[in-house]
């Protein structure tokens, strides 16, 4: 169910570890935070969170773009490191030149009377070809990060940075107890799906369900390749962070977020797990390579139809995988553009960068700010 929450939470965790995954004390942490940085897809791959931008020892690396294109206005233990990502410095890989241009990206510009509000649908973990130097983003989204004073993400940075403590009161058990929180058929699957990782089934099964869903898709898309510090929020604040006076402000709180899992009920986390465990590793790496090219266009309504076809494929109980999508998407979406509507002033623009996954669809951001008397445009 949350196909690129795991992928980022992979990339975290090599981040964390600088490579084979054991046990550092902030580990699990860490790859919470980046977690919940987008629940956006925790009921469908959005990609999650950004908060390696603001982890001691993890730098993006795009450099800024030229002033003329900015415009005035305008540990788990028996986790496995994913194989080395290819260097991108000479602009080729061994197939061949990559790309010269910053990915498309679902843009969108808001507007009801002298409010302003920018949209850009991101993924957390990202490839470096997406944001070439010199020029990370499409000139019309540096010239609206430009004219914005405020960043809003779905977290701050400050609030990103979670502890350790918090993780295991929130999603570790003192003994095992995944083995009983699950029927014994799931229980059977996910044990065969990880027999071959001892150490880590070990830690899974002190994990409740929504946890050790996210880290099972994290053990399936270690091969992904992709990389957290070009997650496009790590990319906004590198631009953004070197011109004065701007701020970045969250649209909800951490712990409003956390309670999108933890007040899952418990068939709600059997039926993330039970999605998980309905494809094949490779599948699923497959499905985040799907929704990286969708992002790439640019068409947050194409995403959305995609996700919504792609949960209907693998639920295993339709009315909680609706519940569940109710849950950690749309009522999230809500709460985003009621923060927007706090933040946005006359003739100040507000630049938002939420997963690209709350944009679309009917009871996405768009269609919500439609709903408030914006008019809503591709950027």
């Amino acid at each position: 169910m949350a196909v690129a929450v795991a992928v980022a939470l992979r990339a975290a965790l090599k981040t964390a570890s600088g490579g084979a995954l054991r046990a550092a004390p902030h580990l699990l942490a860490l790859a919470l935070a980046i977690a919940l940085g987008a629940l956006a897809g925790a009921s469908g791959p959005a990609f999650a969170g950004g908060a390696v931008a603001n982890t001691p020892g993890v730098h993006p690396a795009v450099p800024m773009p030229p002033r003329a294109a900015r415009g005035a206005n305008g540990g788990i233990p028996g986790f496995h490191a994913a194989p080395a990502v290819p260097s991108y410095a000479s602009g080729t890989t061994a197939g061949g030149p990559v790309r010269t241009q910053p990915a498309r990206m679902p843009f969108y510009v808001a507007t009801r009377g002298n409010l302003t509000i920018y949209l850009l649908g991101t993924l957390h973990v990202g490839d470096p070809a997406d944001y070439p130097p010199g020029q990370p983003f499409r000139p019309q989204i540096l010239a609206a990060l430009a004219a914005s004073p405020i960043l809003a993400l779905e977290l701050s940075p400050d609030d990103l940075l979670v502890s350790q403590d918090d993780v295991s009161k929130y999603g570790v058990c003192k003994r095992p107890c995944l083995p009983g929180l699950l029927p014994e058929p799931l229980w059977q699957k996910l044990e065969a799906r990880m027999r071959g990782n001892p150490e880590a089934l070990a830690e899974i099964r002190k994990m409740r369900p929504w946890l050790a869903s996210l880290l099972v898709e994290t053990y399936d898309s270690l091969s992904a390749g992709l990389q957290t510090e070009y997650g496009t929020e790590a990319q906004l604040q590198n631009v953004f962070l070197r011109w004065k006076g701007r701020r970045i402000v969250g649209l909800e709180t951490l712990a409003e977020q956390m309670r999108a899992f933890t007040n899952l009920s418990l068939a709600q986390q059997r039926e993330m797990l039970a999605q998980d465990l309905a494809q094949t590793p490779a599948q699923n790496v497959s499905d985040v390579q799907t929704l990286l090219h969708l992002w790439r266009v640019g068409d947050a309504d194409a995403i959305a139809a995609w996700e919504s076809a792609r949960t209907e494929k693998l639920s295993h109980d339709a009315r909680v995988a609706a519940s569940v999508d109710n849950r950690i998407v749309y009522e999230r979406n809500r709460r985003f553009v009621s923060r927007m509507q706090q933040y946005v002033a006359p003739n100040k623009p507000l630049f938002v960068a939420v997963g690209a996954l709350h944009l679309g669809g009917p009871k996405g951001v768009l269609q919500l700010l439609r709903q408030r008397g914006f008019n809503v445009d591709p950027g």
